[in-house]
């Protein structure tokens, strides 16, 4: 089964490098079409990324604080925080690949500051799904209601110092986002 794989795998490589899509058969070595549409990808997920983290921060969260009581609006915004976290995670992977592919045979001379800026967010938005929501969500299950308890709680003070942390965090990321798109547009004019 796994001598199979291999075939196949040799044989679309074999029929990628005789129909063009690679130029020369070299790893990264991918036509101008095929780089070019790359290039489109990685600026299409970074613009995902700016977007969705904007529209989450001052658009969805106000509105739905605005709505509703501070408990039940609470309960609806942490509903969203899974899903938000995996988009975060998930642009942040997607961009660093998108921007690796993109590269002719993977030399990544001079575009170091876009590399530590994608790998830093990959960091970021891993640490908060993995760690720091984790931590904020066990410590509001702690809390009865943040309309009855008291701001002087011990866990509402360990709550807000966590969600200021998450809040700090989440504008890095999206400034972190803002300076690659800004990168992108410079190189790309």
């Amino acid at each position: 089964m796994i001598c199979a794989l291999k075939y196949r795998s040799v044989l679309l490589h074999v029929s990628l490098c005789r129909s063009g899509t690679f130029s020369s058969g070299a790893a990264f070595g991918y036509n101008t079409n095929v780089r070019a549409i790359i290039n489109h990808l990685y600026t299409l997920t970074l613009s995902l990324w700016v977007g969705g983290i904007f529209l989450f921060t001052f658009v969805v969260t106000p509105v739905i604080f605005k709505s509703y009581g501070r408990d039940m609006a609470g309960e609806i915004v942490g509903k969203l925080f899974p899903s938000y976290f995996l988009f975060s995670v998930f642009v942040s992977v997607a961009s660093l690949i998108w921007y690796l592919l993109s590269f002719p045979e993977g030399k990544i001379h001079g575009h170091n500051l876009s590399l530590m800026l994608l790998t830093a967010a990959v960091v970021l938005s891993l640490y908060v799904s993995v760690r720091l929501h984790p931590e904020i969500r066990g410590v509001k299950q702690q809390i009865a209601s943040f309309e009855t308890v008291s701001p002087e709680d011990p866990l509402r003070k360990k709550f807000s110092a966590l969600h200021v942390r998450s809040a700090i965090l989440n504008i890095l990321m999206l400034a972190d986002g803002v300076a690659l798109l800004i990168i992108r547009c410079r190189l790309i004019t």
